[in-house]
């Protein structure tokens, strides 16, 4: 395995803009659906689904130790067992249909081959990289990875199996969301402080950008066309957008205010952006377009959903996937079966 540990941190000049509270509710779309299957294993944490190319909807089994899929023509389900204190986190799935998953107790990332079942390990090179958390395919097909308590970014070149490190400098920083812009380069919110942060995927150097407010927390996110990296503040109840080459940041309160507990995220084909707020029971699901820079529809989740930790907006059918704490996996559409998005 290979190991690499560069950071650069730069002094960054950020532009902050603030565009005042919103209202505190939004109208409801009355055409919005949302529909959950209850998932056959209790109490399981099902989470973070992804769509394969035969339309399966495969998600993490968080508390049980395995990985599963369910048949929305069917509604059945099918589950894959795992290791022990493998505590699956996130998956995604390759264009083989291959499944690749965080191993969040026990220090890998790992592979399911759904045709035999097979699994293969990718152990991290450092001791310290104790918790994958979540993953992203690049341009490439390559994963970058966070590494939430352990405090790393990491990249896995899928087709030789090895593990690149990048420890980030800030103490605790928790790097938790991740997704990759236009230009194949990884952007992560810190969690634990207000900063965001960049790898080089040439140089494996890394930048940290701080954002205005020391109490934003930021937990999710998600880059639009433009490259604009949008994230959640689940501390303080604000949706924030960060211009990549500008630095300007702006943000917006949620509708629900400082208890909106903002967690799952994402991005539709028109770049909007929608995301849970988790702090109202039940959980409701808010959509803001980001070239009106308003809120505009909101809808509750049927189960009260406990907590929705991530979503998956699968670009053929334009639905967006979620699994919930009330051990559900969902889908939103709208009532006519057109698709909501």
């Amino acid at each position: 395995m290979k190991f690499i540990a560069l950071f650069l941190l730069l002094p960054v000049f950020s532009v902050f803009v603030f565009s005042g509270f919103q209202p505190a509710s939004v109208p409801v779309n009355d055409e919005i659906n949302i529909q959950e299957w209850k998932v056959p294993w209790d109490d399981t944490r099902p989470r973070d689904p992804y769509v394969d190319q035969q339309g399966r909807v495969w998600f993490c089994g968080q508390k049980g130790n395995y990985i599963a899929y369910l048949e929305p023509k069917t509604g059945e389900f099918k589950r894959y067992d795992i290791l022990d204190n493998t505590h699956p986190h996130n998956l995604i799935v390759d264009d083989k249909g291959m499944v690749w998953y965080a191993g969040n107790k026990n220090a890998h990332i790992g592979t399911l081959n759904p045709d035999t079942g097979e699994i293969k390990q990718y152990p991290m090179p450092e001791e310290a990289a104790r918790d994958p958390h979540t993953l992203v395919f690049d341009q490439n097909g390559d994963i970058w990875f966070t590494v939430q308590g352990g405090n790393y970014i990491g990249k896995l070149m899928t087709k030789t199996g090895d593990v690149n490190l990048v420890k980030v400098p800030t103490s605790r920083a928790r790097p938790y969301g991740i997704k990759v812009d236009s230009n194949n380069r990884p952007w992560v919110v810190l969690f634990g402080t207000n900063k965001i942060a960049t790898v080089d995927p040439e140089t494996m150097e890394l930048e940290e950008i701080e954002l205005p407010r020391p109490e934003t927390r930021p937990r999710r996110m998600e880059i639009t066309s433009d490259n604009t990296v949008w994230y959640v503040d689940y501390a303080q109840g604000y949706l924030g957008s960060l211009n990549t080459e500008t630095r300007e940041i702006k943000e917006w309160a949620l509708p629900s205010g400082s208890g909106a507990r903002p967690y799952g995220t994402a991005k539709d084909d028109k770049d909007r952006i929608w995301l849970v707020e988790t702090g109202p029971k039940p959980n409701k699901f808010v959509l803001f377009d980001t070239k009106t820079e308003t809120f505009t529809d909101s809808k509750v989740v049927p189960s009260g959903g406990g907590t929705i930790r991530y979503m998956y907006f699968h670009p053929s059918t334009k639905e967006i996937w979620f699994g919930a704490d009330s051990n559900t996996v969902g889908r939103a559409k709208m009532q006519s079966g057109v698709s909501l998005l």
